[in-house]
């Protein structure tokens, strides 16, 4: 069951990703998106995520029921607020479609990263192309192909995660978010966008943003 609860105006939610697939999880995360964008605050967005689906998790499933969970999540990785995501013990499915859509993701020691199956093999989902985009087809081919899993080494060598923490409280803590959120947005989205424009393409993107930041620095 997902909880929330707000910590020194910080917005954190725990999600377990042992339940399938489901319109309570989507309506959830939706929920919390909701609040994220309502309580502009400067701490980040946090998510605990942990938990790996039953085998049979994909029994009855809808392709209407993926899209709209694949767009939740896409709503939490634009977020006009900094997100950051903890994850424990093993993290496939749900779990994993939120980690790897956190700006900041900690991993406690002992953590697991793999794909959920269906279908007799890894489930094809917007996970396979986030592991692709941010770790490169070499670095998760066996992952995706054998279900391989991918320990906290090796996370942390693909940059999957950016740290492993005993103590993911304090971790958070040390952030030093110096970005408010609309700035955050802007800047995440230069990311999204570097992978696939070309130089020239890019550039009207990156002036408009530096002469938003020259105006915001006038009027400080």
């Amino acid at each position: 069951m997902v909880t929330r609860n707000e910590i020194k105006g910080e917005l954190v939610l725990r999600f377990d990703g042992s339940r399938p697939l489901s319109a309570a999880a989507v309506e959830e995360i939706g929920a919390f998106c909701d609040r994220a964008e309502d309580q502009r605050e400067p701490g980040p967005v946090t998510i605990h995520v942990t938990g790996a689906p039953p085998a049979d998790w994909a029994k009855g499933l809808a392709v209407g029921l993926v899209s709209k969970w694949e767009r939740v999540v896409r709503r939490f990785e634009r977020l006009g607020r900094l997100t950051a995501a903890v994850a424990s013990g093993e993290c496939a499915g749900t779990a994993l479609d939120l980690l790897l859509a956190a700006d900041i993701r900690i991993a406690e020691p002992g953590t697991t990263l793999r794909l959920a199956s269906a279908g007799g093999g890894t489930w094809p989902g917007m996970t396979v192309y986030r592991l692709t985009k941010q770790a490169g087809a070499a670095g998760i081919r066996r992952a995706v192909l054998l279900g391989a899993p991918i320990g906290t080494e090796r996370a942390l060598a693909l940059d999957l995660i950016d740290e492993v923490s005993d103590d993911p409280a304090k971790t958070l803590a040390e952030l030093d978010v110096v970005v408010d959120g609309a700035e955050t947005a802007i800047r995440r989205q230069l990311i999204f966008e570097a992978g696939s424009t070309t130089f020239e393409e890019a550039l009207g993107s990156h002036l408009a943003a530096a002469d938003r930041a020259l105006r915001r620095e006038a009027k400080s």
